[in-house]
């Protein structure tokens, strides 16, 4: 053992005490049980940013769902042979089938004309789901146009 370290002092005279002050005085001399509360908040904040994502991709399959629905009972309301009801009804079996029941709950079909050309326009307003597929809900309101064959 070195006359340094049986004293206590480091190779530039600097002694343990004055060290450990130093580190004192800047924050560090306690660290115990700091990992396990840095894991929980950033394992929190992960888990909470991954729920978020998938909470954003689940309302966007809805509304994929949605406008898909709503433009396909446009298309087949369109037809020549075809009625309002017809596209109404293609446009709920879609909803039922992808989604559920209450995703077909309010579902119309109309024919406008804009700009002087007949369309068929089917509206779609399904709930939004914004805390997964229970909970509160919002409302999403889409809609498909086709171009209306001649009869």
């Amino acid at each position: 053992m070195s006359a340094a370290e049986a004293t206590g002092t480091d190779a530039t005279g600097a002694d343990d005490a004055a060290r450990d002050t130093t580190r004192a005085a800047c924050g560090y001399a306690d660290d115990a049980g700091s990992a396990v509360a840095e894991f929980v908040i950033a394992g929190a904040f992960v888990v909470l940013l991954l729920l978020s994502v998938v909470q954003l991709a689940l309302a966007l399959h809805v509304r994929t769902i949605a406008i898909d629905a709503a433009s396909e009972g446009a298309r087949l309301g369109a037809r020549s042979g075809m009625t309002l009801d017809d596209a109404s009804q293609r446009a709920k079996e879609l909803l039922t089938t992808n989604l559920s029941v209450s995703y077909a709950q309010d579902v119309v079909a109309s024919t406008i004309v804009r700009d002087g050309v007949t369309l068929v326009e089917v509206r779609v307003s399904a709930p939004l789901p914004i805390v997964a597929l229970i909970g509160p809900t919002g409302t999403l309101q889409v809609q498909g146009h086709a171009l209306q064959e001649p009869s």
